[in-house]
Parts: structure tokens; C-alpha cells; sequence
């Protein structure tokens, strides 16, 4: 019986899925039975069709057009029959014992809904690409580790939420809670899904032994783009809107506001402030047309304090460089 479901979701990767692919597939003879799924976003650069004529052995599902990332998982989470889906990057080319690593993590760990890998960086595999992620008061998120040495992350520790790039989940606990948001579209749906869990009272961690190298932006084109930059603003305000009860949300706002308004003033300096702006207020407007969605931070008063405890401490992480 298969174990784990790998699900690589595509859009125009023929710069990166064979690779990606190769690293997947060749995994150490010990890894647990798993097999991979592509679900392919609408591609039309030949990769979709470099996958069937290369890949037999690997799953497909070709939709129609590029409905995000969000969707594109989700397709693949319910296809998936397995007690584990393991989320993979295209842009990725994973180490030998990944699949390994995670699926030993999260067995061990009754109360994860979720183990992320150490992502580390394509030109600069030394160094931090993604530790997991953090989540604080101010209303950002940020990639643990970001830039820094990764002899530095070795250890296993819990993290806020896992980055969707390169993780495991636990499938039963995505049945309960469930899938992600397509909302979202792309961006931060790796926090909320997160976030959602650990108000359900469950928790994320981070393994250092499943190692990834990852390209980064290998599908928006850069890591601050005009796109990118809007749409991770508009979530930034859903995020909160959707997890945050309100009496936590007026207890943060001077912080939200403090941490907004020292965004606005970063993407100001790259010539993207109003973009940043329009941003916020398309998260409004889309928190407004989404606010019948269940807010499960309610009735869970002790997990709500935890992770506002989590949400000071990652503050001040900021303020020690992480």
C-alpha cells in the first residue's frame, strides 16, 4: 500500500520539471511506497507533453487553464489515497532521502498536521531559502532563515506553518479542517492552511533532514513583481480577516497598521507603493465577499492565545534576525 502522494503542481515549468522530475522519482531505495502526481495548470510550453513522453510511470491530471496554485493541489489532494501528500515545487530538485526524511517526521509526531523540508537556495545551496515559516504581529510572514547559513538550521523545532513548496501533510487532518483556500489563488495559502490548523489545536514542524534546493519564483518570474506583490498583499489582510476573532484583531491593530505601513514604505523605494495599496484594498474586498467562511479561531480560546504568545515571540525574532 502506497504511503505518500507527491503532488507537483505545473504551470509552463519546462525550465524546471525534468529535473525536478529525475529527483523525485530516484529516491533511496528505503523510501516508503509513494508515487507522483502532476496536475498541470493549463501549461502551453511543451512541458505537460514532456511529462507523458518522458515520465510514463508519473500521474497526470491536465486542466484547462491556469486556475493558481490553489486549486491545482487541491485537485491533487483529492485524487490522492493515501494517509500523506507531500506538496513539491516544479522549480525544486529534491535530495535523495526527502520523501524519506518527511514521512519518518510526521510518523513520528501524532499531533503535526504538517512537516516542511529545509529549502535551500538553487545558486546558493548553502544558504536558506525557507526553514518554515513565521507569522507575527506586525501582519507579515517570513521564511525562516531566509539568506542564512544552513548549517545554522539543523535542528527539528516547531514552526508556525510550512511552506507548500516543499512539505507533507497529514491527509485525515485535511479532510477535517480542509484543503486550502483557492481564494487565495497563490500566496500565504501555505500560512492560512497553517494557521487553520494550529487553531484546530494541532501543529507544524520543520525537518532539516529532507533537503530541497529551490529556484524561487520559478513561475511569477522574480521575488517582488507587480503581480506578486498585489496578490500577496490582498491575502496579507484575508489571512487576518479569515483567522483573527475580532477582539484579537483590535488588540493587534496598532501593530497591523505599524507593520502595513512599513510595507507600504519598502515597496515605495521599488517603485510598487500604490500597487502594495491596491493590494490591501482588494483584501478587503475579498474578505468581505468571503466573511461567511467559518472562523475557527472561535470557541478555541486557548489555541488563540497560544498563537498570539507565537506571534509576539516571532517579533522579536525579526528583531534578533531570526
Amino acid at each position: 500500500m502506497k504511503k505518500v502522494t507527491v503532488v507537483i503542481p505545473n504551470y509552463n515549468g519546462m525550465k524546471f520539471i525534468e529535473e525536478c522530475l529525475n529527483a523525485i522519482l530516484n529516491q533511496d531505495a528505503d523510501t516508503p511506497d509513494y508515487q507522483v502526481l502532476v496536475v498541470d495548470n493549463g501549461s502551453e510550453d511543451g512541458s505537460l507533453e514532456l511529462i507523458h513522453s518522458q515520465f510514463p510511470k508519473v500521474k497526470t491530471i491536465a486542466l484547462n487553464s491556469n486556475t493558481g496554485f490553489c486549486h491545482a493541489v487541491n485537485v491533487g489532494i483529492r485524487a490522492a489515497d493515501t494517509p500523506y501528500v507531500l506538496l513539491l515545487n516544479n522549480d525544486t530538485r529534491a535530495d535523495a532521502r526527502f520523501v524519506r526524511s518527511l514521512y519518518d517526521a510526521i510518523e513520528d509526531k501524532p499531533s503535526a498536521f504538517s512537516v516542511s523540508g529545509k529549502m535551500l537556495m538553487w545558486d546558493n545551496p548553502e544558504r536558506i531559502d525557507d526553514a518554515g515559516d513565521r507569522y507575527c504581529v506586525l501582519g507579515w510572514t517570513y521564511a525562516r532563515g531566509k539568506g542564512k547559513p544552513a548549517a545554522d538550521y539543523g535542528k527539528a523545532s516547531e514552526i508556525f506553518s510550512a511552506c507548500g513548496g516543499a512539505a507533507i501533510y497529514r491527509k485525515s487532518i485535511l479532510d477535517q479542517i480542509g484543503l486550502f483556500d483557492e481564494a487565495h489563488f497563490a500566496y500565504l495559502e501555505d500560512l492560512d492552511l497553517g494557521y487553520r490548523a494550529k487553531l484546530y489545536g494541532y501543529k507544524n514542524y520543520y525537518e532539516p533532514s529532507a533537503a530541497v534546493i529551490h529556484y524561487g519564483s520559478g513561475t511569477s518570474g522574480s521575488r517582488y513583481n507587480s503581480w506578486k506583490t498585489s496578490l500577496a498583499a490582498a491575502n496579507s489582510i484575508y489571512v487576518i480577516a479569515k483567522n483573527m476573532p475580532l477582539l484579537q484583531i483590535l488588540w493587534n491593530l496598532p501593530f497591523l497598521v505599524l507593520g502595513f505601513f512599513l510595507k507600504f514604505l519598502f515597496f515605495c523605494r521599488k517603485g510598487m507603493g500604490m500597487i502594495y495599496v491596491k493590494g490591501l484594498r482588494d483584501g478587503f474586498i475579498k474578505s468581505f465577499a468571503n466573511s461567511r467562511h467559518p472562523r475557527t479561531g472561535r470557541g478555541k480560546l486557548g489555541n488563540c492565545f497560544a498563537i498570539q504568545w507565537q506571534l509576539y515571540l516571532n517579533t522579536l525574532r525579526i528583531l534578533k534576525k531570526y
